[in-house]
């Protein structure tokens, strides 16, 4: 086979190395916010993170109270940054027309008024000793909901604020998202009972529906309109449930009724705002630290030095960097645009295909969300949700997550194997020795698992984890002083932001769940399909967990799944933990499934290839992982649930199986290529070894030493 032209020939290069890439780079749609207003909204943002660190380490803030605030505050900022359209950054801000102004100044001072309102309401009841006059609050509402309705529609409409100033639609909304935090904790006492029921007003449904509308306006800016599609559908399904047929049937709702129960503990104030308001925020704020000082590149760059100089070294490099920026990562697609940047065009120069170089990099970060121990968020959700405790969720997840990257690493290894790759050139990468003598700079995430298994809390084990990364930079050239650590805060938020309106979003489709009793029927439904055949009921709740997922991030996806298909797999017999570890595992690989597959798009852009072909291409590479969760229900103890001998056992035979995978997809096993006949033997055998049982083990083993052989007796037939 001849030899691709190796990355070792450029050895006069420039080092490589991966200063900055952990950055987090302006979305497509984010303000560059400059000056006056610059400022004003970066220490918002200071504040905003610095009193979640406050009240989650100091002096705790009533719960609903402090939820709402969360979800407010992140509509303030998140409108301040985040506009309604793509932006032109070359583009002058234009002056606005007579229409703009016909629509600006009603709406103004709508807003105005509603504010004002709000504000007297709260001034006479706190200071005066009385309720105000009860014509006010309805007005405020009224004058709110058409405010809200307006600005937004002028945000769809006109594009004139520009990238560095604030368009005037969003400054409504802004002052929009204040007014509905401000009557939710001025009416508290009332809400916590009457929402939800007939006792609920006029006055409680209009505020209700515009905190709604605000949320999905901001889910759909920064993540697109697949989860605002899903989520619209869940909210028609409320409303047209009385004309459906069968399990869908259910009695309707009021709008009043719905709206205000949506805005509850039942719903959008519920377990996923719960989690963004505490660990997310948390772990997110630890990730801007990370980045600040610089530990972010260091991984990277770590990974560079212990594996670029392997065949298909950038391919390889990709795998373990996503890995672990994956630790400290929310998202999938923000792995790729942080890892991918770098890691891609070197995959293509050593001879990887563009196509294959954005698969293996879109699967490889997608697996950072399942990496311990923060997991995407995920793992926070599910102690909330299922009351399992965190670090028992984080020990779980290990021998998953490690055969999830065995699977990806294998598939690029083979794949180098096959067509005759090499690796980088040691003069182009950084000294490992160097890099090993920078370990401590691993001390932050050291002291993040240490502290969790000492038995603090996550809250407080997070803080220090946070407090250490600032510490480690000052044996760094990137020393965090008062101006760096403000910096990170600032960033905290601006990374927080599209997590925290996706998990408020994600909150109206579980309140929808809660309300309308579909899990419940789902989960009966899963029943019967179960009594028929279990692995018929697994495959149809891995559908189910993957198009809920499509398209969404990996917070939002495995939230919603949790909700519909979770109870149905814990109905027919399957452990909790078991039911939420693979509906979270399909919630992740979402983000490879064509033809929504979000990590796959990304890493398009940056490959420069077809977004589709990409899609399917990183679908491939993670193939092998979309077996491992029918591995939880058939062997739990990769799941750590068992002895350590059936845990040693079942770890050999599964990453037996997922070479024998491999090597089938690759169509390159041990000795060499093998033909389409040896590669269906191949499957069969990684299937049987998948399976763990020890006959299965036999059968699986028995064929691929079949394979071996046969492959030995044609290549002696060739020489």
């Amino acid at each position: 086979m001849t030899e691709k032209t190796p990355a070792s020939i450029d050895a006069a290069e420039e080092k490589i190395g991966a200063e900055g890439v952990s950055d987090v780079p302006l979305g497509h749609n984010e303000r560059d916010l400059t000056g006056v207003v610059g400022k004003i909204i970066f220490f918002a943002c200071v504040f905003y993170t610095g009193l979640h660190l406050y009240a989650l380490n100091i002096s705790p803030i009533e719960t609903w109270t402090f939820r709402i605030i969360h979800v407010a505050g992140g509509l303030v900022v998140g409108f301040a940054l985040i506009a309604a359209y793509t932006l032109d950054r070359q583009k002058e801000p234009q002056p606005l027309c007579a229409i703009q102004w016909a629509a600006m100044l009603p709406v103004s001072i709508a807003m105005l008024f509603a504010a004002a309102g709000i504000t007297f309401a709260w001034i006479s009841r706190e200071w005066m000793g009385q309720m105000p006059p009860a014509w006010l609050l309805p007005q405020v509402a009224w004058a709110l909901a058409i405010s809200t309705s307006v600005a937004i529609l002028a945000g769809w409409i006109w594009k004139s604020g520009g990238n560095k100033r604030i368009f005037w639609g969003d400054l409504v909304l802004m002052g929009a998202a204040v007014v509905v935090a401000a009557y939710l904790i001025f009416v508290l006492q009332r809400w916590r009972f009457a929402a939800g029921t007939p006792m609920v007003s006029q006055t409680d449904f209009l505020v209700a529906l515009a905190g709604v509308i605000l949320i999905m306006e901001l889910t759909r800016r920064v993540a697109g309109l697949a989860l605002i599609v899903i989520t619209a559908v869940f909210l028609a399904y409320a409303f047209a449930g009385p004309y459906l047929p069968g399990i869908l049937e259910h009695r309707g709702y009021s709008m009043e009724r719905f709206f205000t129960y949506i805005y509850t503990d039942n719903g959008i104030l519920g377990p996923t705002t719960a989690v963004s308001s505490t660990y997310i925020i948390l772990f997110i704020t630890f990730a801007a630290f990370l980045q600040a000082s610089r530990v972010g590149d260091y991984f990277v760059n770590f990974a560079f030095a212990a594996a670029g100089r392997a065949r298909g070294g950038p391919a390889k490099v990709a795998v373990f960097a996503s890995g672990l920026m994956g630790m400290i990562n929310g998202t999938s697609a923000g792995n790729v645009v942080a890892t991918g940047s770098l890691t891609i065009p070197l995959m293509k120069k050593v001879g990887y295909h563009p196509r294959s170089a954005g698969g293996i990099e879109a699967a490889a970060s997608t697996g950072g969300q399942i990496v311990p121990p923060i997991m995407g968020a995920g793992a926070f959700i599910m102690a909330e949700i299922t009351g399992i405790p965190y670090t028992e969720i984080a020990i779980a997840a290990l021998i998953p997550a490690a055969l999830y990257f065995l699977s990806i690493y294998l598939m690029v290894d083979l794949e180098a194997r096959r067509e005759g790759m090499s690796g980088l050139s040691r003069d182009q990468l950084p000294v490992f020795s160097k890099m090993v003598k920078q370990v401590y700079l691993f001390l932050p995430i050291i002291i993040l698992i240490t502290t969790l298994f000492m038995g603090y809390s996550v809250i407080r084990a997070g803080t220090l984890a946070m407090v250490s990364a600032a510490v480690v930079s000052w044996f760094t050239p990137y020393r965090m002083g008062v101006r760096e650590v403000l910096d990170a805060l600032s960033l905290g938020t601006r990374m927080a932001i599209p997590l925290i309106a996706v998990c408020a979003c994600a909150g109206i489709i579980v309140g929808v769940i809660s309300l309308t009793g579909v899990g419940a029927r789902f989960a009966s439904m899963l029943l019967g399909i179960a009594d028929t055949s279990q692995i018929l009921a697994l495959f149809f709740a891995m559908c189910i967990s993957i198009l809920l997922g499509m398209g969404m991030p990996t917070t939002a996806a495995y939230a919603v799944a949790a909700s519909v298909v979770a109870p149905g797999l814990q109905q027919i017999g399957i452990p909790p933990l078991v039911a939420h570890f693979f509906v979270f595992y399909y919630a992740v690989l979402s983000a490879i499934t064509p033809p929504v597959a979000l990590a796959g798009y990304a890493a398009a852009a940056i490959a420069g290839t077809d977004p589709l072909k990409t899609a399917m291409t990183s679908f491939k590479f993670g193939l092998a992982a979309f077996i491992v969760p029918f591995m939880f229900f058939y062997s739990p103890a990769l799941l750590m649930d068992g002895t350590w001998t059936e845990i040693l056992s079942v770890v050999i035979s599964a990453s037996i199986g997922i070479y024998l995978l491999a090597a089938s997809i690759q169509g390159w096993f041990l000795k060499g290529g093998v033909n389409l006949v040896q590669r269906a033997i191949l499957l069969v055998a990684a299937i049987s070894m998948i399976a763990g049982g020890l006959m299965t083990d036999a059968i699986g083993l028995g064929l691929s030493i079949v394979v071996l052989v046969w492959q030995i007796a044609m290549q002696k037939a060739k020489a």
